[in-house]
């Protein structure tokens, strides 16, 4: 592997990370809340170190799909560790380990924190807060490739390995014209759901940072009890209808912009991902209204959608306590942390077309135990899928079991009962936020012990990164020439 080059691009990342810093700053003049010296301090020390890994770092060299991985698997880890300065220097978040699980949370669009007083932290680093959300939510390497040409030759290694889904489609011939435009349809997302909010009733500032979490699939808030602070049906259903649309493949939106809005529907894993939050929320709706939960037809729905989609989404975003719902409901709500959203989403967990996939796989196999000497092929969308393609979805089903098991047995090693043990890494690891137990939707990720918070800040970066990514830099084989 070529380290002097994978060095030199997380230098370049290092100094848009220190660009971004600049961000915060105008609501930290508005606001008046003293700390805007922390930003500037914090984009000097990426500036220097990015700078003196770019300039002496210089290599001729073409990146390779080994470079690939090395940079997004470092590169997200450096966003972390620079990310999380505004909260050390500021003081607001005095433990190391706690800011960078923070800040990783935030990039990996996880939303879990540690946070106990959100509302106590001035507004320019709520701001910030959000705003790693967004970054992290289209991906931070995607946008490199759109705004950084040096990033260009050899761009397609850097967007395999962090566009998360089964598979990385260019939806253009240059793959930063790929990024332009998931960018694009990011913002324009982004910009719409901000002025439905502040419709709504919410600030700018408020508007902003809930669309940043949104469209993210974050679920970072600006109040301590997120959603449910506005009490709101409207904004309920605004941000219900945004999360359902991050949880969609970039690429059909995309589609749909282009005039072509029959391509939109012709997708199985939309239909399929669209009829599980159908189902799962009917399903959750009888159990709450038969469990005395809710007896309105409309505030059953309003809430039972919301966290539907939320979870499925791994949004994370909470309106209710759903711990206080019939255990039935709440086993479907951990179903749907597994699942995830769409390939090419912004959302984390497994991915439908995955769960699509193994599902029609097996039905192949059990079909041919019947019929021994049948051709049937695995199709999605009428067209056949490729064997590698199944045996990599195969693949990452074991071992995010793998991880998820041994991941459950760490955290319950550090101190944490089962529930809570086992919540807590699917939370971290489908990138959802909230789980079950002390780590639930009225809790937060505060006193988990400090080995705990180690294993899952792992988590947060091995899901965000869908496994194969980070796993590969533990094989001896890649680091050798």
């Amino acid at each position: 592997m070529n380290l002097i080059l994978t060095l030199r691009i997380l230098g370049a990342l290092l100094l848009f990370l220190g660009g971004s810093l600049f961000a915060p700053l105008p609501f930290s003049f508005y606001y008046s809340d003293g700390i805007w010296s922390v930003y500037v301090l914090s984009a000097v020390i990426c500036f220097v170190v990015g700078g003196l890994l770019f300039s002496f770092c210089k290599s001729s060299k073409e990146l390779t799909v080994r470079e690939g991985f090395a940079v997004v698997t470092f590169g997200w880890t450096v966003f972390a560790v620079f990310g999380s300065l505004p909260y050390l220097i500021s003081g607001a978040i005095p433990s190391p380990l706690d800011a960078i699980f923070e800040t990783m949370s935030g990039f990996t669009t996880t939303g879990s924190t540690i946070l106990t007083e959100i509302e106590a932290l001035p507004k320019s680093l709520l701001f910030w807060r959000s705003l790693t959300h967004w970054l992290g939510g289209m991906g931070i390497i995607v946008l490199s490739l759109a705004i950084l040409p040096m990033l260009g030759v050899g761009g397609m290694q850097l967007f395999k390995a962090e566009v998360p889904g089964p598979t990385a489609d260019r939806l253009k011939p240059r793959i930063q014209d790929t990024a332009k435009m998931l960018w694009g349809v990011y913002f324009l997302l982004t910009m719409i759901e901000t002025l439905l909010l502040m419709l709504g009733g919410m600030s700018f500032f408020d508007a902003l940072c809930h669309s940043f979490a949104t469209l993210a699939t974050g679920g970072f808030s600006t109040k301590n009890g997120s959603i449910a602070a506005y009490d709101s049906s409207y904004i309920d259903g605004v941000i219900t209808l945004f999360m359902i649309l991050a949880g969609i493949n970039f690429a059909l939106h995309f589609q749909v912009l282009r005039g072509k809005g029959r391509e939109f529907f012709r997708s199985e894993e939309l239909r399929v991902y669209l009829g599980i939050i159908l189902v799962a929320t009917v399903i959750i709706m009888i159990f709450n209204w038969t469990g005395g939960v809710y007896f309105h037809f409309a505030e059953n729905l309003r809430y039972s959608i919301f966290q539907v989609s939320s979870i499925m989404t791994t949004t994370g975003f909470g309106t209710t306590d759903f711990e206080l719902w019939p255990v039935i409901a709440q086993y479907i709500l951990l179903l749907l942390m597994f699942i995830g959203g769409c390939a090419g989403s912004t959302g984390g967990g497994m991915k439908v077309a995955r769960i699509l996939l193994l599902f029609k796989h097996a039905q192949v196999q059990v079909f041919r135990l019947v019929h021994p000497r049948a051709v049937r092929l695995v199709k999605l969308g009428n067209r056949p899928v490729d064997k590698e393609v199944l045996q990599a979805i195969l693949g990452f089903f074991a071992v995010f079991i793998g991880i998820f098991v041994i991941g459950s047995m760490l955290v319950a090693a550090s101190g944490m009962d089962l529930v809570s043990s086992a919540s807590a890494v699917v939370a971290c690891l489908a990138n959802i936020g909230p789980g079950l137990g002390s780590v639930g939707p009225a809790d937060n990720f505060a006193h988990v012990p400090v080995f705990g918070k180690s294993v899952l800040i792992v988590c947060m970066l091995m899901g965000r990164l869908e496994l194969f990514t980070v796993l590969v830099l533990f094989f001896p084989s890649f680091w050798r020439k």
